[in-house]
């Protein structure tokens, strides 16, 4: 990414931190909630090396084509479980956001200078980036109001209805904020590119 250290250190710490969290998740007992979380802790943890500045490190082109080719896989992956549900096709935009970044990041250096011959940087095509980021801001609203407490629910609580006794891993809350906060990062890391 390109552009002020001091906010790409803060979304590289916020996108490890969330792939850490998805990671935990992955003890999950219920079969689809790991499968979720591990395909969250692939898109923190790849979020995340590609937020780290560029002063820093920059690595070659190679890496950029490796990690479309996971996050390919990564949306291929998210393709066959959508049929199982619509709430998957999520991670299929996502891994296609995290594809496109990682293909305009390999051919960043190699069109350094062409890009001020011609007068256009190498920030893809606009209307690409310019949907994916109304997706993804879109999401962030979406996903925000379904994290706001409503009312309470007759019954919830300590002693209700076996709430309690689902692991902290299989609370849909949470993996909803971990998807908020890889949202949120993205919404950050598209225009930066």
């Amino acid at each position: 990414m390109h552009g002020p250290a001091s906010p790409a250190w803060l979304l590289v710490a916020l996108c490890a931190a969330t792939g850490a969290y998805c990671l935990l998740r992955m003890r999950s007992g219920v079969e689809d909630q790991r499968r979720a979380a591990g395909g969250d802790a692939v898109m923190g943890f790849g979020m995340a090396a590609m937020a780290v500045p560029s002063a820093v490190f920059t690595p070659p082109a190679w890496a950029w084509a490796g990690g479309a080719v996971v996050f390919g896989a990564a949306g291929l992956r998210g393709l066959w479980a959508a049929r199982a549900g619509r709430r998957h096709l999520h991670h299929l935009v996502e891994a296609g956001a995290m594809v496109y970044m990682a293909a305009v990041m390999a051919a960043s250096p190699a069109a350094g200078s062409a890009a001020h011959v011609h007068g256009h940087g190498t920030s893809g095509p606009p209307v690409l980036t310019g949907a994916l980021l109304l997706y993804f801001a879109g999401y962030v609203l979406l996903t925000g109001v379904r994290l706001i407490p409503g009312v309470a629910v007759a019954g919830g609580g300590a002693g209700g209805d076996g709430a309690a006794t689902a692991g902290w891993g299989d609370r849909p809350e949470l993996a909803r904020a971990c998807r908020l906060a890889m949202a949120i990062g993205m919404l950050a890391m598209l225009p930066a590119m």
